[in-house]
């Protein structure tokens, strides 16, 4: 299935999980009324006080459920980083020199940039000792992937690239928006378990008599018990719900990694040395049990009827139909008395010391990827593109684009990798970026930022746009993107003056080019959304009806930014028509301020449901390609619009699109 299909894939198993939370809940609350009529010896009273007493009951129980899930839902929109922390992940920095992280935070850029989406936070579990791994998040902007420290010691970096891109599936499908409202709801149906438990422990220390004198017996250890009953039940449904929900995205995510990286032998490896080593893929954190739908590997590392993955060997089975389940026990054997090191491994392949890049392998086929040496086009140059090709790969990074985002890695000088990845450094750097060649525009923006925060940030800014003066301009976003990270790591003031910033620099010259919009808008966004994760159930219900308007001046935009001569603009913006609106004519109105006319479209277009968005991109692409090529800027935009519409594209500029 491709993305979109994915997307209503999604949506079907939210209310799919709405329905079987439903279905918990209704089992929790029987289990609790019935509970509370024997303990209060209700069954001989008035049909009044019966239906009075189960009333009161109901509607307690729903509102503890209710209110329980909504405080963790809440508790979580700090993103991906809070269920990391949970778990006792330690940030990684993005600067770190240690070798294993090192490698971790490489491969992390790596397939960020193929897949088109931010660079996620990146976590170490320093204290498990198994092979396991999870991405988190309600939205790209706010995912965080964290691996074990066993999955570091253990795994190759092939191996390492298979589960990193396992779990980059996640995010760029909206499966971890999917995971993370499980954990709200899985917290709200196994609260009562808690209640129980402390009643229960009232009860007996209370004696199990009443105090009031009556004789009458307590009806604290009964009820305590009842909603420690009905707290397992939950418990069981919480795992068929996790069951139900996560065991065949495994499978998808499974052969997504080796679509990714084009080569079988490193998920598949991962998932060997799952089942070889001692640990396996058993985490040691108390909230386990919590995030197990979300893993990489069983939490527990027992299979059952209610495990939440699939069986190791058929995992593996999948990906390399020839796989001997009893090849898992020969490697246990063998890895008992010497454990795997991925380092060594890697050392022998000739990919130690220094993390270099691995060199192309060859697919399971025996296909082998492009060369990661292929050009970037040459500022100017018009790109040939080919629209199918372009829509079919929305959120679906091929190996080409895994190469070509190692290349990219690669062409970007050193020096400006490390400021991009440095906390005190970033900040000018991305000015820089977008401060103007010409002198006269560049006097303006310098003078504007001096005036705002100084001399000195503003001759930091100045020389930082020295540096990246002779950047080519299909690095410059990638090099923003690798910044993320580093932004994101900052004070929310610092960031909300940072935001300011950029907004002075484009406004400066009075005007702002297509290049300068890109940058700041996904800056803009990618931040906002970190600072302020969407954690709405179903913010995608709004029908291309509804945004005819926000649609139009889109499609306008495009093709006035692609097309110097009206009449050629016109014919673009008619492609892009037909595609939406077949049928019926749209007038040509490119809005006066440009690009800036965009600001109120995209809260409106990134509302479509998902059939119309892939509508509304394929229209885009129409515009776009109108012509049969695409320049770098018209490249930018297009990733641009997929960024804002959450249809992460992954990059095209010299990978050989069309």
């Amino acid at each position: 299935m491709n993305f979109f299909e994915r997307q209503r894939h999604v949506r079907r198993m939210s209310v799919r999980l709405v329905a079987l939370f439903v279905l918990a809940v209704v089992g929790i609350v029987l289990v609790v009324d019935l509970a509370a009529v024997l303990a209060f010896n209700a069954t001989a009273a008035p049909a009044e006080d019966l239906l009075g007493l189960i009333s009161v009951v109901t509607v307690g129980t729903v509102a503890a459920i209710g209110l329980a899930a909504l405080v963790r839902t809440v508790a979580l929109r700090g993103g991906g980083g809070k269920v990391a922390r949970e778990l006792g992940g330690v940030p990684v920095p993005a600067d770190t020199t240690d070798p294993e992280l090192r490698r971790l935070r490489n491969v992390v850029e790596e397939m960020a940039l193929a897949s088109g989406v931010p660079v996620p936070e990146v976590y170490v579990l320093p204290d498990e000792p198994a092979i396991n791994a999870f991405a988190a998040g309600w939205t790209p902007s706010d995912a965080a992937v964290a691996v074990t420290r066993g999955a570091l010691r253990r795994l190759n970096r092939d191996e390492l690239q298979g589960v990193i891109a396992h779990e980059f599936s996640h995010v760029v499908n909206g499966d971890m928006r999917l995971n993370i409202r499980l954990m709200g709801l899985l917290f709200g149906i196994l609260f009562l378990a808690v209640i129980g438990r402390g009643l229960l422990r009232a009860g007996i220390l209370g004696g199990g008599r009443n105090r009031g004198g009556g004789g009458g017996a307590n009806p604290l250890p009964l009820v305590g018990l009842a909603m420690v009953a009905a707290g397992y039940v939950g418990v069981l449904a919480g795992r068929l719900i996790q069951a139900s929900v996560s065991r065949q995205r495994e499978y998808l995510a499974d052969a997504s990694a080796v679509q990714y990286t084009r080569q079988t032998r490193g998920i598949a490896g991962a998932l060997k040395k799952i089942g070889g080593i001692a640990e396996g893929s058993e985490l040691k954190a108390p909230k386990r049990d919590e995030v197990g739908h979300m893993l990489l590997g069983e939490a527990t590392g027992r299979a059952s009827w209610f495990a939440t993955h699939p069986p190791l060997a058929d995992r593996i089975r999948a990906l390399d139909p020839s796989f001997d389940p009893a090849e898992l026990s020969r490697l246990a054997q063998g890895w008992a008395a010497s454990p795997p090191s991925g380092r060594q491994e890697d050392i022998a392949l000739g990919l130690a010391p220094g993390d270099v890049s691995p060199a192309p392998a060859a697919g399971p086929g025996g296909e082998t990827p492009p060369s990661p040496g292929r050009a970037l086009p040459v500022e100017g140059l018009r790109v040939p593109v080919a629209p199918a090709e372009v829509l079919n790969r929305v959120a679906d990074p091929t190996g080409a684009a895994y190469t070509h985002a190692a290349a990219i890695l690669d062409r970007i000088p050193p020096e400006l990798l490390d400021r991009a990845r440095d906390r005190t450094a970033v900040v000018p750097l991305l000015l820089g970026l977008l401060l103007s060649g010409d002198p006269g525009v560049r006097r303006h923006q310098h003078a504007a930022l001096a005036d705002r925060h100084g001399p000195g940030p503003a001759d930091a800014a100045l020389r930082a746009a020295d540096r990246v003066a002779g950047l080519h301009p299909a690095l410059r976003l990638p090099l923003a993107e690798l910044a993320f990270p580093a932004l994101r790591d900052r004070p929310g003031p610092a960031l909300e003056s940072l935001l300011a910033s950029v907004f002075t620099v484009i406004r400066a010259d009075g005007a702002i080019d297509v290049s300068e919009y890109c940058l700041s808008r996904l800056l803009l966004n990618g931040l906002q959304e970190s600072l302020h994760p969407d954690s709405r159930w179903r913010a995608d219900r709004r029908r291309l009806t509804d945004a005819r308007s926000a649609a139009a001046s889109l499609l306008a935009v495009l093709a006035q930014a692609g097309h110097q001569e009206r009449p050629a603009a016109e014919r673009a913006f008619a492609a892009g028509v037909a595609v939406l609106w077949p049928g019926t004519p749209q007038p040509y109105s490119p809005p006066d301020d440009g690009v800036l006319a965009l600001e109120t479209a995209w809260p409106v277009l990134d509302g479509l449901r998902p059939g119309d968005k892939e509508r509304l991109v394929a229209a885009t692409v129409a515009v776009i390609s109108h012509d049969g090529t695409m320049t770098v800027p018209e490249i930018e935009l297009l990733r641009t619009v997929c960024g804002l519409l959450h249809c992460p594209l992954p990059p095209m500029a010299g990978d050989g699109v069309g």
